[in-house]
This record gives structure tokens, C-alpha cells and sequence, in this order.
């Protein structure tokens, strides 16, 4: 990453800080090297187990003129967070699927960080380029089928994002938002939350 790509990337990422000039200092100088991001306001990230996610990566970043949003790897608890457009209403089922949005919080490395138990496998790039959600879904969709194809069971489910179509009062076919998870509500993460 070139440094003027870099210092974009730093100050994109760092604005989603309570205090960015804080989030700075702990990329440099703090023992983690990692400082909590608010989500919601700038970004959403969905996290999902690490196989199935790094699988959905690298198809995205395979994909002709499609831009990969970042993509946050926790080694430790086996996740992958991708950063999608904030969508406070908008839900994503399935085992081991988290969706964090506003009131949310998420432990993040500075953006050339690509080392130790939490790094970026697609960095943010500073021009706030995000995961598109649909192309996202059928990314993981495909990554599922593969690895049920290949391993003969699916460990992980990844649902659609929206639960199911309605009919609107006019006729027309309509698909609604799932409802909100109250677990959310104010829920910090590493990439995968705390450990059980």
C-alpha cells in the first residue's frame, strides 16, 4: 500500500472513532495494536465463520469490475468481518452469523496491518469502497455450496438477508426486512464477540 493510499486508508477508517487522533496513538503505540470502531455510521459488518468467509473473499476479489470492500480476519476465534453499507434495518441469518450495526462496536487493526491474530485480509483503501450486499450473499452462498460439495455437511447456513416475499396492499411482491436482533444492541466484537 503506498503511503498516500495508506494515510487515506488511516483517516477513512479512524473517522468511525469516538476520538480518531486516540484510535491513531493505539494503531502505533498500544500493545494490541488495535483500537474498538463504531459500527453503524460509516459501515456494517457482517462476520461469518473464517473457512466459509475466506472462501467468499477470495471469490469477491476475483470478480471483474467489482471493487472488494474490507475484509477483517480474527484468527483466534476463526471469523471473518466484511464491511457492508450501514443498514440499521437489514438482517443476515444463519449459524455463527453476526450482523453489527449501530450500537455495535468492533476491535480493528490500522489498515496496513496484514499480521497477528487480527488483520486485514482486503484492507480499506481509503475511498470507502464497501461490500455490495447481494454480491456478498451469493458469495457465500456459492463458498457454502462448495464446501458442502467438498466436506459432505454444512457446519454453517447462511440464510438470505431478507426472511421471506409479502404481498404490498397494491399487489406487487415486496421483501421486507427481518427483524432486528436485540443481541446487537450495544455489542462489541472482535471479530466473532467475546469466546464461550
Amino acid at each position: 500500500m503506498a503511503l498516500g493510499q495508506w494515510t487515506k486508508a488511516v483517516e477513512w477508517l479512524a473517522a468511525a472513532a469516538r476520538e480518531p487522533h486516540v484510535c491513531k496513538s493505539d494503531w502505533q503505540h498500544s500493545a494490541t495494536g488495535s483500537h474498538l470502531l463504531a459500527a453503524g455510521r460509516f459501515w456494517d459488518v457482517l462476520i461469518v465463520p473464517a473457512r466459509l468467509g475466506l472462501r467468499a473473499a477470495e471469490m469477491l476479489a476475483c470478480l471483474p469490475r467489482l471493487e472488494p470492500g474490507p475484509v477483517l480476519l480474527d484468527s483466534r476465534r476463526q471469523h471473518i468481518g466484511f464491511f457492508l453499507p450501514p443498514d440499521p434495518a437489514g438482517a443476515w441469518a444463519g449459524q455463527g452469523v453476526r450482523y453489527l450495526t449501530t450500537g455495535s462496536w468492533i476491535a480493528t487493526p490500522a489498515p496496513h496491518c496484514r499480521w497477528g491474530d487480527l488483520r486485514w485480509v482486503c484492507p480499506p483503501d481509503g475511498s470507502g469502497t464497501l461490500h455490495t450486499p447481494a454480491a456478498l450473499e451469493l458469495a457465500l452462498r456459492v463458498a457454502m455450496g462448495e464446501l458442502v460439495r467438498d466436506h459432505g455437511t454444512a457446519r454453517h447456513r447462511v440464510a438470505p438477508r431478507r426472511t421471506k416475499d409479502t404481498s404490498s396492499p397494491d399487489g406487487t411482491s415486496r421483501s421486507p426486512a427481518a427483524p432486528r436482533h436485540p443481541e446487537r444492541s450495544g455489542e462489541v466484537s472482535g471479530v466473532g464477540g467475546p469466546s464461550k
